[in-house]
């Protein structure tokens, strides 16, 4: 079985998305977990709906680790709650994982909506990147599946890292286990992070995190975040 661990807080616009391309996939032995964080809006009605199980949630990173701790599953996937899921996503990913012997693995990402220029970075700047590294400086983004006993090892994500605690787990985990960047399926993202908050600023964010790490240790706070502030603005 796969346990989809998904933090929210109040996602109530992107939320039924994910859960939609989750559940159309043909694929069934999954379980849904939704980590939620005291959402206000209809987040966890929308969960409720779809069959997931509901906990308590905090950050991120917290969140996912509320989570795992109610998942039946051998293997875990946490999602952020923005993605979406392409048709054939656990068949694709599940005969990948088990053909390269992976004990941890992230995606390949791609917008849903923008232009070529925009749909073109993602690739430039993490996509091709983050496969071309991922055997000295593993990244892994808005998805990463993982098998629990190397999840347990790690003792899960690190609760005091406010940005960039999923990078910083995969390395952690790829330091027990095999790590690798699956080939054969990309993830949808919406672009909110950058429209929020802005393209420069944001990828400025990442960049100061990544030079944080690349000590092998923890990213430094040495920016802001902020957790379920994205439904300001029209859904992309």
């Amino acid at each position: 079985m796969i346990s989809i661990i998904i933090p929210t807080l109040n996602e109530e616009k992107y939320l039924s998305g994910l859960l939609e391309s989750i559940k159309s996939q043909k694929y069934k032995d999954i379980e849904i977990i939704v980590a939620d964080n005291g959402s206000s809006d209809k987040t966890k009605d929308i969960a409720k709906n779809y069959g997931c199980k509901i906990t308590a949630g905090g950050l991120p990173g917290r969140g996912r680790n509320l989570g795992a701790r109610i998942a039946k599953g051998e293997v875990l996937l946490f999602l952020d709650a923005d993605v979406t899921l392409p048709a054939e996503f656990f068949k694709k990913t599940v005969s990948e994982f088990e053909k390269r012997g992976l004990d941890v693995a992230s995606f390949k990402i791609v917008s849903r909506k923008g232009n070529k220029l925009i749909k073109g970075s993602f690739d430039a700047l993490y996509n091709w990147p983050s496969t071309l590294l991922q055997d000295v400086l593993p990244h892994g983004a808005m998805g990463i599946m993982v098998k629990r006993k190397i999840f347990d090892k790690v003792g899960g994500f690190d609760e005091k890292i406010k940005l960039a605690e999923d990078h910083y787990f995969v390395r952690q985990a790829s330091e027990i286990g095999k790590f690798g960047i699956i080939s054969s399926v990309k993830i949808f993202t919406s672009l909110r992070r950058f429209r929020q908050d802005g393209y420069v600023r944001t990828l400025y964010k990442y960049f100061l995190a990544e030079i944080s790490m690349l000590s092998g240790k923890p990213p430094k706070p040495i920016v802001e975040y902020k957790f379920g502030h994205y439904g300001k603005k029209k859904k992309d």
